[in-house]
């Protein structure tokens, strides 16, 4: 890549203490395009087969769009919502052969070979964008708990902790049209670090926390560090576990990377 940085990247995923695994994580590099990678997050709900179909589809609309997806050309904006709009037809469709009603979230960012970064996201899966240990931003879930939390009613703090926190507002596969919150950066920079992770994952951390393993660790260490830990937090009560970890690192001695 020119930019004078390269792209180290991780995924992982843990049935965690349930029967069975209903979460997805994907991170794709793009055939034709070096530098071009689509990281997805989908965490399937409505019963063993129904939740799985769910993400599954998820994934599958991925691959299909990003396989077609030019990035010289095409817009980033329509990939990412054509991904949640024909996954969120496909799994509506599903319902009618599921068991229970099949739904899922979804978190996914697109990083383009021009150092652009495009995310979208709909239901409580959420992404992270850090800059060492420091937070710049995260996505704000399609929740309840959220809703109170941005009404004042509650702090971040109660409501990781709120007996309602699993209730969503806006998924994949419901009645109505799903959420497509969409976030852009405008240039990642050596240090950076983007993470999607399902609420398995994130529900067990702070902020701080999560800065402090990322900047810390390599992507696959922290993986597997998040995963463990969260496993340990759960106390054999823990959820599926899904994150894919994307690092912006330095090219070391080159002249571009001493520019940046």
């Amino acid at each position: 890549m020119s930019q004078g940085y390269r792209l180290t990247a991780s995924t992982g995923i843990h049935k965690g203490d349930r029967e069975y695994q209903q979460d997805q994580v994907a991170l794709l590099s793009h055939a034709r395009v070096n530098g071009c990678v689509l990281a997805v997050v989908a965490d399937g709900m409505g019963g063993r087969s129904g939740g799985r179909k769910a993400s599954d589809q998820v994934m599958l609309s991925a691959r299909q769009l990003f396989e077609r997806f030019a990035p010289e050309n095409d817009s980033p904006h329509e990939l990412l919502q054509q991904l949640l709009k024909e996954a969120h037809l496909v799994i509506k469709l599903t319902a009618i052969s599921a068991e229970q009603e099949p739904h899922s979230t979804v978190a996914a960012f697109l990083i383009l070979p021009n150092g652009e970064c495009h995310w979208i996201h709909a239901g409580d899966s959420r992404i992270y964008h850090f800059h060492g240990d420091r937070l710049i931003k995260r996505t704000m879930d399609h929740s309840y708990v959220q809703a109170l939390v941005d009404r004042g009613e509650l702090t971040e703090e109660e409501a990781s902790h709120h007996p309602q926190s699993n209730i969503l507002l806006g998924c994949l596969g419901t009645e109505s049209d799903p959420p497509m919150a969409y976030h852009v950066i405008d240039q990642v920079k050596p240090g950076d670090s983007l993470m999607a992770c399902s609420d398995g994952v994130w529900h067990y951390f702070t902020n701080a926390e999560l800065g402090s393993v990322l900047a810390g660790l390599s992507p696959r260490e922290a993986t597997e560090f998040l995963i463990d830990k969260a496993r340990s937090r759960a106390r054999g009560g823990g959820d599926n576990l899904s994150l894919v970890v994307v690092r912006i690192e330095p090219l070391v001695g080159t002249p571009s990377a001493i520019r940046r």
